[in-house]
C-alpha cells in the first residue's frame, strides 16, 4: 500500500518498488484539502504502474478528528508552525491501515526521505495502529536526488510538476501549505514570491482593513460572519478571506525530529486567524491558574504531534484534559486583517471574567481597593518571612567602597 499523493516522490515510487522489490502496488490517495482532482491522480497511479488505486475524500474527517483538536490545544511547535502536514500524516496513516487490511497486503509505503519528519509520523501510526505490517521507504533508499527522480521519471513516461528552474517540494491540506528545497536551502535568503501559492503579497494586499468575526462553541469554530457552516467548509472559506489580505506566511528555521535544522516556509491563513481568535477567547473565559497550566500542556502536545505521536497515550490522555478545558469557551472573535497582519480587535462572551465595574477606574468601580493591604500582607508573609530569616553580610566600611562615577 503506497500513500500516493501524485507528486515527483510517490510516482517515481510505483515503478522504482515494482523494479526493485517485485511488488504489485496499490496506491491511496487521501484528499486532506488539497487542491486535487481525485480521479486525475487515480488515473495516473494506475498508467505509472499502480495494480489498483484508492481515493478518499477526508476534509471532514480531517477538520473534525485532527485539527479541531490541535486547535483547541493551540498547539503550535516551536511557538510558530501551526503542524499542518505533522496532522494529516496520521490521518493518511490510518486510511492505509484499513486499506491494506482490506486488501491483504503486508507493507505500507511512502515517499518520505532519510531527512524529513514524515517518516517518522508514517512509521509510528502505523506501529501504533497495525504493528504486524512492515514499512518500505523507497527515497531512503535510492540515494536520487530531485534531479535524479525527474529524469527516471521522465525515461518511464511519467508525468512530474516539478523541474529543475522550479524544484520546490510542496504540501496542502486545510491547515496548511509548505514548501522546501532550492533556493530556500539558503536561509539567509528572503523566499521569492513564486514559493507562494496560496497568500497575496502582504504589499499588494488591500489598502483597507478586513474584520473577519468567529464565533466558537466550547472551542469549536462554528461561524464566520454569522453564516454558520461544516468546520472543513469554514477553514477552507477562510484561508481565502485571510490569504486575499497577505495573512499566514510562516519563515521557519526548525529542528526536525530527526536532529537537523530545516528552512520551511509555510501559509497558513485559516490558522493564523483561528489560533489567534481561540486564544483570545480563552484568555476572556478561563481562570489564570487553568491557562497557565493549558501553556505547559500545549507546548507538549504541539511536540507530540510533531514528532509523529499522535497515537501516543499521552497525546490521548492530554486531549481530555484539553477537551475539559473548553466548556466555557464559548463567543466570538473579530479579527482584523490587514497587509499580513491578523490582530484580535475584540471579543465577547456569555462566559466573559472580565467585570467592567471591577476592572474601570471611572464611575462605577466597584473594586474594594482598601481591601488590597490585606491582601498583599497574607500574600507576601512567606518571603517577608524568609527575608527576616537571611543572615546578613558585614556592612563593607565607607573607606572601601569603590567611588561612585
Amino acid at each position: 500500500m503506497l500513500a500516493y499523493s501524485g507528486g515527483l516522490d510517490t510516482s517515481v515510487a510505483i515503478p522504482w518498488l515494482r523494479e526493485t522489490k517485485g511488488l504489485d502496488v496499490v496506491s491511496v490517495t487521501v484528499d486532506v484539502g488539497q487542491p486535487v482532482d481525485l480521479e486525475r491522480v487515480r488515473r495516473k497511479a494506475q498508467a505509472s504502474g499502480a495494480t489498483a488505486s484508492y481515493v478518499a475524500d477526508a476534509r471532514r474527517e480531517f477538520a473534525e478528528e485532527f485539527i479541531l483538536p490541535a486547535l483547541q490545544a493551540n498547539a503550535l511547535y516551536e511557538g510558530t508552525y501551526p503542524l499542518s502536514t505533522a496532522l494529516a500524516r496520521p490521518l493518511i496513516a490510518r486510511h492505509m491501515v484499513s486499506v491494506a487490511r482490506h486488501e491483504g497486503a503486508s507493507f505500507i509505503a511512502h515517499g518520505c526521505t532519510g531527512k524529513g519528519n514524515d517518516q517518522v509520523r508514517f512509521d509510528l501510526a502505523t506501529a501504533s495502529l497495525a504493528p504486524e505490517l512492515g514499512v518500505l521507504a523507497p527515497a531512503r533508499e535510492w540515494k536520487m536526488t530531485r534531479e535524479d527522480e525527474i529524469a527516471y521519471a521522465r525515461e518511464r513516461g511519467i508525468p512530474v510538476d516539478a523541474t529543475k528552474s522550479s524544484p520546490y517540494s510542496t504540501d496542502e491540506n486545510l491547515w496548511g501549505r509548505s514548501a522546501e528545497c532550492g533556493i530556500l536551502e539558503d536561509p539567509s535568503v528572503e523566499p521569492p514570491e513564486e514559493v507562494y501559492g496560496w497568500t497575496r503579497s502582504p504589499a499588494e494586499a488591500p489598502e483597507t482593513p478586513t474584520y473577519v468575526t468567529v464565533e466558537f462553541d466550547q472551542g469549536r469554530p462554528v461561524a464566520l460572519g454569522g453564516d454558520r457552516r461544516p468546520l472543513h467548509e469554514l477553514i477552507a472559506r477562510l484561508n481565502e478571506v485571510a490569504g486575499a489580505n497577505g495573512v499566514g506566511r510562516i519563515d521557519h528555521l526548525e529542528s526536525r525530529v530527526v536532529g537537523i535544522k530545516s528552512r520551511e516556509v509555510y501559509e497558513c491563513p485559516a490558522a493564523t486567524v483561528l489560533l489567534s481568535a481561540h486564544q483570545a477567547l480563552e484568555a476572556l473565559v478561563l481562570p489564570r491558574d487553568l491557562l497557565d497550566f493549558k501553556r505547559t500542556v500545549e507546548l507538549r502536545y504541539g511536540q507530540l504531534v510533531y514528532d509523529g505521536l499522535w497515537f501516543a497515550p499521552l497525546r490521548l490522555a492530554l486531549d481530555a484534559f484539553v477537551r475539559s478545558s473548553q466548556e466555557r469557551v464559548t463567543g466570538e472573535v473579530t479579527v482584523k486583517l490587514f497587509k499580513g497582519s491578523a490582530r484580535v480587535a475584540g471579543r465577547r462572551s456569555p462566559y466573559s471574567l472580565y467585570d467592567a465595574g471591577l476592572a474601570t477606574y471611572s464611575s462605577g468601580d466597584r473594586f474594594r481597593q482598601e481591601m488590597a493591604e490585606g491582601f498583599i500582607y497574607v500574600w507576601g508573609l512567606p518571603v517577608r518571612t524568609w527575608a527576616s530569616l537571611e543572615p546578613r553580610a558585614p556592612a563593607t566600611p565607607a573607606r572601601a567602597r569603590e567611588p561612585l562615577p
